[in-house]
């Protein structure tokens, strides 16, 4: 039976394979606030590192924990939105300045306003890419991150 739902599933992106699996409603994309975006782009970004770190090799959880986490925080993603930015679109550089210029009422722990911001504009970037089943784009934009996994003890 599981292989008839993945047969069944082919070809289908992760967003939308959960929500049929979960028969969750549609909504149009456009409805989503930025910050709503980035709630599940920040996820997804997170899934997607510790995926790849996973991947790299077997450690203890902690050493995996602290490569993940010198990934994922907003001084790596706003190093990484600069890295990119002249490779996204003109509707992702839209999506991302709604998230950048979002109004968030959190802070980071370890970052300035306008890293915390770009790390947002991003993360509500992959939220989009994610929910739009353009997953194959998201993780050509992480990509660079991915490739630091190497040198992170």
């Amino acid at each position: 039976m599981e292989t008839e739902l993945i047969k069944k599933d082919e070809g289908m992106g992760f967003a939308r394979f959960i929500k049929n699996t979960l028969n969750l409603p549609e909504t149009d994309i456009k409805t989503y606030s930025p910050l709503t975006l980035a709630f599940i782009g920040d996820s997804i970004f997170d899934m997607i590192i510790r995926t790849a770190i996973v991947e790299s090799g077997n450690a203890p959880v902690n050493k995996l924990h602290k490569r993940a986490s010198k990934l994922v925080q907003a001084t790596s993603q706003a190093e990484l939105y600069h890295i990119i930015k002249d490779q996204l679109t003109e509707e992702e550089t839209a999506i991302y300045k709604r998230g950048r210029n979002a109004k968030s009422f959190t802070t980071a722990k370890n970052a300035g306003v306008v890293e915390y911001r770009t790390a947002t504009g991003l993360e509500a970037l992959m939220g989009y890419l994610y929910l739009t089943d353009k997953m194959d784009r998201l993780v050509e934009l992480i990509k660079p991150q991915i490739e630091k996994i190497e040198s992170i003890s």
